[in-house]
């Protein structure tokens, strides 16, 4: 029996093994030689000395992977951010700050130090990663640790790829699966995916497809409730948390407040029952064309739409076991579009393989964001929806009318991504081998965020005679993509565009000191990142009262990108670059052919960014982020022991951080997010995945993986905000990570195969930022799966059930407006999936 997985891990392969639809015998239980390309170039997974990690295309069946969350709750070592579909953030090996605010993210987001991959396409996004749809995949692949030489700026803390299945020249191929699913106090699920391949031309030309749809179901209530402005930063007398913003410098501080009228916001309209519905409808075509012997050309285009409402966080003091909710005022919806095209050519070039892939990528996302929570921390609120006699009283007591504040975001986010890069290989056999190339990418992001207050429709005093603000609009000689005034209620705005270009040269050598035995291999990438913005981010205030002026309340980008722009008449940059080489060494030694032993040194590096409202709080914002640097320090090992019954992988490493970055929103400095170079850490760990099928058993393979980790911030660098100090824990680092599962296949008769898998996965506790204001404590979770299934020679069928203990996962918190909202998993889910092939 031959298996061919390329990229894939041993834990992929062994349970590729025991769950097979092969009807002729019991399976054999050894582990197979297979192929990884995790390096660039065609190589035995036990023969090549890097960690890779991956979840085979049967192993994401098995394990019903879906989309982003499904398959990161699967891998050990690694961890997300975020609140729902299309809006998350990957994490490894611990090196990580905080989670991006989502209304911003585009223009005030760090660049992602994990680089995520769809074949050879970087696609990896500022704030927002591109949530792919698990259909028709080869394999999930991870590289923990920098890969900074082969793979650039933001593969820091490692690289995930997401490999297609390829046209097949020669064979026709057709499937459909469906699927139908059951969550406790929610909704129906649903979908269907269906695939074809036909060879036009056999052995020349071929086509591939595949389409999906998937409905899920809500399982988060929004439950009534009211708000008023009588809450607000200015107005309240206690913080809702210890290190919640000051709430008590307002201009009505002490003051007596019965003679003012607070009209409630009421949530009554938008009440609504498992409100958080998504659905994920789209298609890949590929083309393969075999021009000769020689080369190969791949064309692939995918388009995908998410449709999403309501939230997928709770607020745990509404919150019971049996009642998930919140409290939302406006309508929480975003549509996900994205289309890509890429191309791939591959060849001979003499004794070189050459390969180019290039590829454009097109992402518009229109989201709609309850912004109610905002008046727990909104300073300057009242002065937006209550009479100038509130906000500015002549006396000490003051009156008039507040309006509900009913606050929502309107955000739209247009991404374009084009990508080059040429590689080429030399020949496996050389003693001498090198892979050696360049790359290009430009990324330019226009966003547009429409902060609205209704109820600043109404309020009076502030224009003699007239009754609410003026419209807004951008200030006067900025750049914009919109250069109209926004409707009437926008408050505030962001009209931002962005871009990211990024050159970059690389070569990687390995030199066979002895062969099959001892190598050392040497890598370096010259790099060459910038950033750069331009734009309009303006208030309502600003216009009325500093038409002329450039100050807190607004700020007006240059239109040229000359890198420069004007903050309280102080002239600072807008742009960042960095610039510089990283590089990689290591040995690696085979003394038999079971067993593999590398020590690797390798650097990682993510560019830096400018400020939007550089030099605000008296200067506290910082101009440009400075870029912030990884060295890693990383032993491990490869082993098949027991005639390759057992196969053991695994790695010790040490992580050096400087000038780790972090998102900041602290009313106190500015009423804006900013960036900022928060401290120098370091990171301790080990992971390892084993997997073992033992001869005794036919058809039982035991696989588990795990991440111990040990993360200390180690020194503070000046950040303008209190950060988690010396000794404390980075965030979204749990100590310890692990999931284990069983699968057990039998023959039922000649043909037809039945097989069970249960399966547990449990993550520690963990910190949900290292801003101080901002950091929660995560509860450890533990979960438990189970699937059973029946395999004919074109048919299959499964029940499983998800969650069964229906234990609530913390997987990220937001506290940014200091009130708690945690993001959690599925509760228990049972559901029913039925394939057919041909």
């Amino acid at each position: 029996m031959a298996y061919k997985y390329s990229g894939a891990s041993a834990i992929a392969l062994t349970t590729a093994l025991a769950g097979t639809a092969v009807l002729s015998g019991a399976v054999q239980a050894e582990v197979e030689e297979i192929i990884v390309t995790a390096t660039k170039r065609a190589e035995s997974t036990q023969d090549v000395p890097v960690a890779v990690t991956a979840m085979s295309s049967t192993t994401l069946e098995d394990l019903n992977v879906d989309v982003f969350t499904d398959y990161l709750l699967e891998l050990p070592g690694v961890s997300s951010g975020g609140s729902g579909p299309g809006q998350g953030t990957i994490y490894i090996r611990g090196l990580s700050s905080t989670t991006p605010h989502l209304t911003v993210a585009g223009v005030s987001g760090l660049a992602p130090n994990v680089a995520l991959y769809l074949d050879e396409q970087p696609v990896t996004q500022v704030g927002r990663n591109l949530d792919v749809y698990a259909a028709d995949l080869n394999r999930v692949e991870v590289l923990p640790g920098p890969q900074g030489t082969l793979f650039g700026a933001s593969s820091q803390a490692g690289t995930i790829r997401l490999i297609t299945n390829k046209p097949n020249l020669s064979t026709f191929e057709a499937s459909i699966s469906a699927g139908v699913s059951f969550t406790k106090g929610g909704e129906m699920s649903e979908k269907v995916e269906a695939m074809i391949n036909y060879p036009i031309i056999e052995n020349k030309f071929a086509l591939r497809g595949v389409f999906y749809n998937d409905n899920q179901g809500g399982y988060i209530d929004n439950v009534y409730g009211t708000r008023s402005a009588a809450d607000s930063a200015r107005f309240a007398s206690s913080t809702a948390r210890p290190n919640g913003v000051l709430t008590s410098d307002g201009f009505q501080a002490g003051a007596d407040l019965s003679a003012v009228t607070f009209l409630d916001a009421d949530n009554l309209e938008h009440v609504e029952e498992n409100f958080n519905d998504a659905s994920y409808t789209g298609f890949r075509v590929s083309a393969l064309y075999e021009v000769n012997e020689d080369w190969t050309v791949t064309a692939t285009h995918t388009r995908q739409r998410i449709d999403s409402e309501g939230v997928f966080f709770i607020d745990p003091e509404l919150d019971d076991p049996d009642d998930l909710s919140v409290q939302r005022f406006s309508p929480d919806e975003i549509v996900d579009d994205f289309d890509n095209t890429s191309l791939t050519v591959e060849g001979r070039l003499g004794m070189l393989e050459m390969v180019y892939s290039g590829a454009f990528l097109n992402r518009d996302t229109a989201q709609t964001v309850d912004y109610t929570d905002y008046l727990f921390v909104g300073q300057y609120l009242p002065y937006y929806i209550c009479d100038a006699s509130v906000s500015y009283p002549g006396a000490a007591d003051p009156s008039g009318t507040c309006q509900p504040p009913n606050l929502y975001v309107n955000s739209t986010t247009d991404t374009e991504v084009m990508t080059h890069e040429l590689r080429f290989v030399t020949p496996e056999e050389n003693r001498l081998k090198a892979t050696f190339g360049g790359f290009y990418s430009d990324q330019k992001i226009v966003e547009n965020n429409n902060f609205t207050y209704p109820g600043s429709r109404f309020v009076a005093g502030y224009a003699p005679g007239e009754i609410g603000f003026p419209q807004n609009g951008p200030l006067p000689g900025s750049s914009v993509s919109d250069p109209n005034p926004r409707p009437l209620g926008v408050i505030f705005f962001n009209d931002i565009t962005r871009t990211d270009v990024q050159k970059g040269l690389f070569a990687d050598v390995t030199y066979d000191l002895i062969p099959d035995t001892l190598s050392i291999t040497g890598g370096v990438r010259w790099h060459d990142v910038d950033v750069r913005l331009k734009g309009s981010a303006n208030s309502s205030f600003n216009n009325l009262f500093y038409q002329e002026d450039v100050n807190d309340f607004g700020t007006n980008l240059d239109t040229q990108f000359d890198g420069t722009q004007v903050i309280n008449g102080v002239t600072v940059p807008t742009g960042a670059e960095a610039k510089g080489t990283v590089f990689k060494g290591n040995i690696s030694w085979t003394p038999n052919e079971n067993t593999l032993i590398y020590f690797t040194y390798s650097e990682g590096f993510r560019p830096g960014l400018p400020n939007r409202p550089a030099g605000a709080g008296g200067g506290a914002v910082p101009a440009i982020i400075r870029t912030d640097e990884v060295v890693n320090y990383e032993f491990g090992w490869k082993l098949d022991l027991f005639e390759n019954q057992l196969r053991f992988n695994g790695n010790a490493f040490y992580v050096e951080v400087k000038d780790l970055q972090t998102t900041i929103f602290d009313p106190t400095i500015v009423n804006l997010f900013f960036s900022d170079n928060a401290a120098n850490a370091e990171i301790k760990g080990v992971e390892g995945d084993l997997t073992y099928a033992p001869t005794e058993v036919p058809g039982l393979t035991i696989s588990g993986a795990f991440s111990i980790l040990d993360t200390e911030i180690k020194e503070l660098v000046g950040a303008s905000v209190a950060i988690a100090g010396p000794g404390e824990d980075l965030a979204n680092a749990p100590s310890f990570q692990g999931n284990l599962r069983a699968r057990y296949a039998w023959d039922l008769n000649d043909d037809m195969r039945a097989y069970v898998m249960p399966r547990i996965t449990y993550s520690a506790s963990s910190y949900s930022d290292i801003v101080l204001i901002n950091r929660a404590e995560q509860d450890s979770y533990f979960l438990m799966n189970m699937s059973f299934g029946i395999i004919m020679e074109n048919w299959s069928a499964e029940i499983y059930g998800e969650n069964l203990t229906d234990e609530r996962a913390q997987l990220s918190n937001n506290l940014y407006f200091d009130r708690e909202r945690i993001s959690i998993n599925r509760p228990r889910t049972f559901g029913l999936r039925v394939s057919y092939s041909y």
